[in-house]
């Protein structure tokens, strides 16, 4: 295969000019063999040979004297390897053995380990060893806390609409929280772990709206709703065998839908007035309520102090009078005596008096006694002082 070959287009025969003119591998019109006066291209087994001895000279080898017609290209014979190169391929080949044997796992990851594809073991942070290619290992965050955002950037802008208990609709943007406990079953149990729990989530999240009406949700039980759906996603997951752990729901947004936004707040407004003017209504019912009640107890407290004090006093008096009964039948004379100078006083200490001693005779002006009532001395003045 010399030079007169008619290079790499040429057919191998004569080396002039061929009868046909057309351009061979191309369209583009490539170099036509046997021009005259133009150099001839090296052939590809040429460059091959001389690649091929340069390759011997670099690798401990003797060359040839080959040149571009290949003339003298076996002269250092085939090419024969080393103890020393063998021994070098050994040593680099287990350098890359160990290189994909070896791996590090960091404190906040795991690695699931496979054996011709099948779970093996779990490695722990640190240095680990895998001996390649028998045994493969997979490296996974599993104390990071992943999130997920259900109703922000959804499917479509309709993603958080969800219908209440009441037939009313709440547009819900909520948080899940989560991260790893199970490795091996994270990889084997779930196929698609995002979209999993994106799915478990905004299923459980509709189910726990379904049972719950409209103020509610947008009032006082949003710590509640975030609790019951973290409780209801973990319970769902590690139905499925999922390696998943809820950390936590945060419960962003819990409002009506744009378009009617406006008039929802006048209708709260309306309600909370309602309700204002409800407590205060409650609060008077229950004022004048207590103010009777007091006074009910009041007048059957007094009633039943008149009713004692009346039978009290008409049980001493028929004791009384059963004790002068009994004296006066024992000393009637005395007994009528003793009871006229009773009435007597009770009479007489009740009106004004003038005592007249029919027996003096010079005494005072027609038997007037001098009286002192010391006991109107203890009686206030009624009149006013000059």
């Amino acid at each position: 295969m010399a030079g007169n070959s008619g290079g790499p287009w040429g057919g191998g025969g004569g080396g002039g000019n061929r009868g046909d003119d057309r351009p061979r591998g191309g369209n583009n019109g490539g170099r036509r063999p046997g021009d005259d006066g133009q150099p001839q291209i090296p052939e590809i087994d040429e460059l091959m040979k001389k690649g091929q001895e340069r390759l011997r000279v670099l690798m401990g080898g003797r060359g040839g004297n080959g040149g571009l017609n290949g003339s003298g290209g076996d002269g250092g014979g085939g090419f024969k390897p080393t103890r020393g190169m063998i021994g070098l391929g050994l040593v680099g080949a287990l350098v890359l053995w160990g290189m994909a044997s070896f791996y590090t796992v960091r404190p906040e990851e795991q690695s699931v380990e496979l054996f011709l594809g099948e779970y093996s073991a779990t490695g722990n942070p640190g240095l680990n060893f895998a001996p390649w290619p028998l045994v493969t290992a997979e490296v996974i965050p599993v104390t990071r806390e992943q999130t997920e955002d259900i109703g922000v950037g959804g499917r479509g802008s309709d993603a958080g609409l969800m219908l209440t208990g009441d037939e009313n609709i709440v547009d819900i943007d909520f948080q899940v929280v989560w991260n790893i406990n199970d490795p091996a079953k994270f990889l084997f149990n779930l196929r698609d772990a995002r979209a999993t729990i994106r799915a478990v989530s905004e299923s459980a999240m509709r189910e726990i709206i379904a049972q719950s009406d409209l103020a509610p949700i947008l009032n006082r039980d949003r710590g509640a709703i975030a609790s019951r759906l973290q409780d209801l996603i973990q319970l769902t997951l590690d139905s499925y065998d999922s390696g998943v752990t809820i950390i936590r729901v945060n419960f962003d947004k819990a409002d009506p839908p744009e378009p009617v936004i406006a008039a929802f707040r006048d209708v709260q407004a309306a309600e909370q007035e309602r309700d204002r003017l409800q407590n205060v209504a409650d609060a008077y019912a229950n004022r004048v309520l207590a103010e009777a009640r007091g006074e009910a107890a009041q007048v059957l407290e007094q009633a039943e102090g008149y009713r004692a004090r009346v039978v009290n006093e008409a049980e001493g008096e028929a004791s009384r009078f059963l004790a002068v009964l009994g004296e006066y039948e024992l000393a009637p004379e005395v007994t009528r005596k003793r009871l006229y100078l009773e009435t007597m006083e009770e009479v007489l200490g009740r009106v004004d008096k003038i005592i007249l001693d029919e027996n003096s005779e010079g005494g005072g002006a027609n038997g007037v006694v001098p009286y002192l009532p010391l006991n109107e001395l203890r009686r206030p003045a009624t009149g006013g002082t000059n």
